[in-house]
């Protein structure tokens, strides 16, 4: 059988459970870190679980966060205690049960003569912080130590600085770990498949799915659906009935090479123009500036870029606190934007919603919107003590695994783990191993299984091994190339030109395991090449030249 017919064979067997006669215990609408987590727990607590998603696992909003699992210290100063409470304890979980996935990033806030914040009133916020996380991370440093170890820092009426600490992650394999342990205790997950039409009576729900690839409908049933689709959480209910105001914010980040911006933390800074908080900080090989907050547009079925706006308020923000490293257009090698979903409670700027979740109940589906990627273990519980509550005569509260995530051993004998694939992990640096392990949990021993001596060297510029990329591309449900080098793994955002660097290895290295032609391989070349110059880079200047684009990539598609 050809590679091909390897491809189409599997996803006919993914799309195989789709039948009328098939009732399923629950349907989840949404494949980010929230749809997720609730398939996870679900085919945990025994239900016949179906998680579909209308574009790729982790396209919107999980993958293009700021990568950041923290507790929200400026929750804290909101008098949003709660939030940051359950995110500072989730955040403590995450890092003990998937080290190399979430781990702990130093950060830091200078604090500048007659600037706010002060160096004591910071200081006993993190006193709080510190106090919920049951650790105390919190240390005051001398503006001459603080020079000494980050010379290119802004300089005049320097006092000192507070280090205190959060988490950092790559969200989009965040959500694929999830994903897979879902997967692991019998869940069905697909991609590309989307929710046209929602019916519920009183024996179930019914819903109409269209294949994205082939515009193939199927019918399907359920006891129960959970609508998990952020931003787009109206699309569904308004099918119902139902409508609430969700309120889109837009979040952009830029990357660069940690050669020009070098930090070993992630710097807390307050903008110039409007004392927001933005983000410098280290993440996989690059330092990224970010994020922007600002209302979007109800967003569609498309991409988001950042705007030339966006662009030049971040390169302002790094050039007034690290004005010695001259950073300019030129230095950016990607970028991504985000819209993020929070619920409307009416406040003057989006920056001031709350970032807790909502759920609301239509009957037998259940819809969920806002809250944090750190918090998805939390909102899958809510959902479902929802669900049961509502459709249950059995008035026992549910009793939920306390895990996050399984962190038992990978390397078993009952996993037929060789001694050659433990050979090849242990000749690994730690640090890659401890990366590999975190991210991909127990396939890591299939990648290195499958691994050559060739492709268990890194991508230039980054920490990811070419096995990855060989092993997704076969496993992960890859159907587009921006699939494997924007969300698998983050080729697309580390490598300059999106990583198409290396088109030729990537070619000779992928083809025959995404099953395509030569024609088809340039026809995915030529799409991906559009979308990311478009969204994943600088933006257009012209409103025009973007529209152009996009009509290029939706006729590529």
């Amino acid at each position: 059988m050809t590679e091909s017919a390897m491809q189409s064979e599997r996803r006919k067997d993914n799309l195989a459970p789709l039948t009328s006669e098939n009732l399923w215990d629950l349907v989840v609408v949404g494949g980010g870190i929230t749809g997720a987590g609730v398939a996870r727990e679900a085919a945990r607590a025994g239900l016949k679980v179906l998680l579909v998603e209308r574009q790729d696992f982790a396209w919107g909003t999980s993958s293009r966060s700021s990568k950041m699992v923290h507790g929200g210290l400026r929750y804290i100063a909101q008098g949003d205690v709660r939030t940051t409470m359950h995110s500072v304890h989730e955040r403590e979980r995450l890092m003990r049960e998937a080290p190399g996935l979430v781990d702990l990033m130093p950060y830091m806030m200078p604090h500048y003569a007659g600037k706010f914040p002060g160096r004591w009133l910071f200081g006993g916020l993190l006193r709080v912080y510190d106090w919920l996380a049951g650790q105390r991370y919190r240390q005051y440093h001398s503006a001459d130590a603080v020079i000494q170890r980050f010379p290119l820092l802004r300089r005049q009426r320097l006092t000192g600085a507070t280090e205190f600490a959060d988490a950092v992650t790559d969200d989009s394999r965040l959500v694929q770990r999830v994903l897979q342990e879902a997967c692991d205790d019998g869940a069905t997950v697909i991609n590309y498949l989307g929710v046209t039409s929602i019916k519920q009576d009183s024996q179930g729900v019914s819903l109409t799915l269209q294949d994205a690839l082939t515009s193939d409908h199927h019918v399907i049933r359920a006891q129960a659906v959970v609508n998990a689709t952020g931003v787009w959480v109206n699309d569904l209910r308004q099918q119902l009935g139902k409508t609430h105001s969700v309120r889109p914010a837009r979040g952009s980040h830029i990357v660069v090479e940690a050669e020009r911006l070098p930090t070993d933390v992630s710097f807390t800074v307050l903008h110039p123009k409007d004392k927001r908080p933005i983000f410098v900080y280290p993440w996989e090989g690059r330092t990224v500036i970010g994020t922007t907050d600002l209302d979007h547009p109800a967003p569609g079925n498309d991409e988001v870029g950042i705007t030339y706006d966006e662009l030049h308020y971040l390169l302002d923000l790094v050039r007034y606190q690290f004005p010695q490293a001259e950073i300019s257009e030129r230095d950016v090698i990607s970028s991504w934007a985000g819209v993020r979903p929070l619920v409307a409670s009416g406040a003057d700027n989006s920056s001031k919603e709350s970032r807790d979740h909502t759920v609301w109940q239509d009957g037998r589906v259940v819809s969920v919107s806002g809250g944090k990627l750190t918090t998805f273990r939390r909102i899958a519980h809510d959902v479902l003590s929802k669900l049961r509550e509502d459709n249950s005569d059995d008035d026992t509260p549910p009793v939920f695994p306390e895990l996050s995530l399984s962190n038992g051993p990978v390397f078993t004998a009952s996993a037929s783990a060789s001694e050659e694939v433990t050979d090849v992990l242990s000749a690994l640096p730690e640090k890659r191993q401890r990366r590999l392990l975190g991210f991909y949990g127990r396939c890591a021993k299939d990648i290195l299984a499958q691994s050559s001596e060739e492709t268990r060297e890194i991508v230039p510029g980054t920490d990811v091994l070419w096995a990855e990329l060989v092993w997704s591309a076969a496993n992960e449900q890859v159907v587009h190339l921006d699939d494997l080098l924007l969300r698998r793994t983050r080729v697309g955002l580390l490598v300059p030109q999106g990583g198409l660097t290396h088109e030729s290895t990537l070619k000779s290295l992928l083809q025959s395991r995404l099953g395509w032609s030569d024609a088809q391989w340039q026809e995915e070349v030529c799409r991906y090449r559009i979308l990311w110059e478009t969204f994943y880079w600088l933006p257009s200047e012209r409103a025009e030249v973007l529209a152009g684009h996009t009509t290029e990539v939706q006729q590529a598609s």
